[in-house]
C-alpha cells in the first residue's frame, strides 16, 4: 500500500487535503469519486511522511473517546459523531487526524481501519473497535477501553509523582558539582596561585580538575550530548530494546518493580480484549504489541505458539519462564473456572499495587541515599579548598 495526498472538494464545495493509503492512485481517485466528492488531484507521498506525525497526549485522546461515546449512545450515527467532533478539536494534528477517519468512513471503510491507517494510535484502541464492529457492540467495547485507560493512566501518574523528587534530588547533585567544579574551584585556584603555597595532593586534583573543566567542559558536554542521542537512537532498535530491557529486569529492586508493572499492563490489556469478544490469539498478539518490555512481550509472542496447538494460556506462559509464579496460577485459576477476562483484572491489581508498595519502599530508601551522596561531595569539595587555608593559618600560629 502506498501513501496518496488527495487534493478534493465535497457537495459544499469546501476544498481539503487529505492523506490516505491505496494500492494506486487511480483506486483512490475512483473511491473518492463513487462517494459524491470532486478529486483534483491524488500525488503520491513519502514513506516517512505518516512517521513524521505528532502523537495525540492521552488525556486528549480519553476526552474525545468519552465525547464520542456520549454522542453514539445518544442516538448519533458515526460519521456524524466524527465530524462533529473533528470540528471542534483545539488540537490542530489531531483535528486533521479526525477529519481524515470521518473522510475515510464516509468512502466506506471501517472506524478501525480508518483510525489504524492514522498511525501512532494505541494498537490496543483499534483492535478494541475492531472487535467492537465483529461483535455489534461499539458502545460496550468503547466504555471498557476508556475504563482501562482511566485506570492505566492513575496508576501512570502515581508512578510518575513518586519519581519527581528523586529525580529533581539527582539534577541538584549534578548541577551543584558541576557549578562548584567550574565557577567556585577556579577562584580558589587564583587565590592559592597569588599566596604562591605548597597544596595538599586532594587540592591539586581539585584545582586541576577545575581547569580542565573551563577548558574543554563544553567539548566533554558535546561528547556526552552526542552518546546520549545515540544511545537513545539505539533504544529504538529492537537489538538495542532488548539489551536495555535485559539489563533492566536484571536490575535490583528496580528490575522486580518493571516486570510487575509490564505484567499488571499485559494482564489488563488481555483482559479488555477479551471482555470485548476478541479470540485469545489475537488478544495476546495485541496485548504483547502494546507493552513496553520486549523480554515480556517475545515470552508472549512464544506462548502464542503453543496455545494455538491447543494448551491452555498459564502453561503456555509458564513455559516461557519470564512471568511471575503468582500470575501464572491466577490465570489458571482463571482458566478452569471460565473466569479468564476477570482473573486477569485481579492479577493486573495485585501486581499494580505491589508495584506502588515497592516503588514506595525503594524510594524510602534512594532519597535519603542521594541526600548523602550530595552532602559527601559538598563536604570533600570544602574540605580540599579549605584544607590549604587551615595549613596556612597552624603555621602562622606556629611562627
Amino acid at each position: 500500500m502506498n501513501e496518496f495526498v488527495v487534493r478534493l472538494s465535497d457537495e459544499r464545495g469546501r476544498v481539503q487535503e487529505q492523506t490516505h493509503t491505496a494500492a494506486s492512485a487511480e483506486e483512490l481517485r475512483a473511491r473518492f469519486t463513487q462517494a459524491g466528492y470532486y478529486v483534483y488531484s491524488v500525488k503520491a507521498r513519502g514513506a516517512m511522511a505518516s512517521a513524521g506525525r505528532k502523537k495525540v497526549k492521552l488525556e486528549t485522546f480519553l476526552i474525545f473517546n468519552q465525547q464520542f461515546l456520549t454522542l453514539i449512545r445518544a442516538g448519533l450515527p458515526i460519521l456524524g459523531s466524527l465530524e462533529l467532533l473533528s470540528k471542534r478539536q483545539k488540537v490542530m494534528h489531531f483535528r486533521l487526524q479526525l477529519e481524515d477517519v470521518a473522510a475515510r468512513v464516509k468512502t466506506g471503510e471501517s472506524i478501525s481501519q480508518a483510525f489504524e491507517a492514522q498511525g501512532g494510535f494505541p494498537i490496543v484502541y483499534t483492535t478494541t473497535l475492531l472487535a467492537g464492529e465483529r461483535s455489534g457492540n461499539l458502545e460496550e467495547v468503547l466504555d471498557r477501553f476508556l475504563s482501562f485507560q482511566r485506570v492505566s493512566l492513575t496508576f501512570r501518574k502515581k508512578l510518575t509523582a513518586s519519581l519527581i523528587y528523586p529525580a529533581l534530588l539527582i539534577i541538584m547533585v549534578i548541577v551543584l558539582f558541576i557549578g562548584l567544579i567550574t565557577f567556585v574551584v577556579p577562584r580558589f585556584g587564583q587565590l592559592y596561585e597569588q599566596l604562591g603555597t605548597t597544596l595538599p595532593s586532594l587540592t591539586v586534583f581539585l584545582l586541576n580538575l577545575g581547569h580542565k573543566a573551563q577548558d574543554y567542559g563544553i567539548y566533554f558536554g558535546a561528547v556526552v550530548g552526542a552518546l546520549i542521542f545515540l544511545f537513545f537512537r539505539w533504544t529504538k532498535t529492537d537489538a538495542g530494546a532488548m539489551a536495555v530491557d535485559r539489563v533492566r529486569i536484571s536490575l535490583p529492586v528496580i528490575g522486580v518493580v518493571w516486570l510487575k508493572y509490564q505484567v499488571g499492563l499485559f494482564s489488563r490489556t488481555l483482559s479488555t480484549l477479551l471482555t470485548g469478544g476478541l479470540p485469545l490469539v489475537p488478544s495476546l498478539e495485541t496485548a504483547a504489541r502494546s507493552i513496553d518490555s520486549k523480554q515480556v512481550a517475545n515470552a508472549v509472542f512464544r506462548s502464542v505458539e503453543t496455545v494455538r496447538e491447543g494448551k491452555g494460556l498459564a502453561r503456555s506462559l509458564e513455559q516461557t519462564k519470564a512471568f511471575p509464579e503468582l500470575a501464572i496460577e491466577m490465570i489458571e485459576v482463571g482458566e478452569s473456572t471460565g473466569a479468564l477476562p476477570q482473573m486477569l483484572n485481579s492479577v493486573a491489581e495485585f501486581f499494580e499495587e505491589d508495584v506502588q508498595t515497592n516503588l514506595t519502599a525503594a524510594m524510602s530508601l534512594i532519597e535519603p541515599l542521594i541526600l548523602i551522596v550530595m552532602g559527601v561531595v559538598v563536604v570533600t569539595i570544602l574540605i580540599a579548598l579549605y584544607l590549604p587555608i587551615f595549613s596556612l593559618s597552624a603555621n602562622g600560629m606556629g611562627h
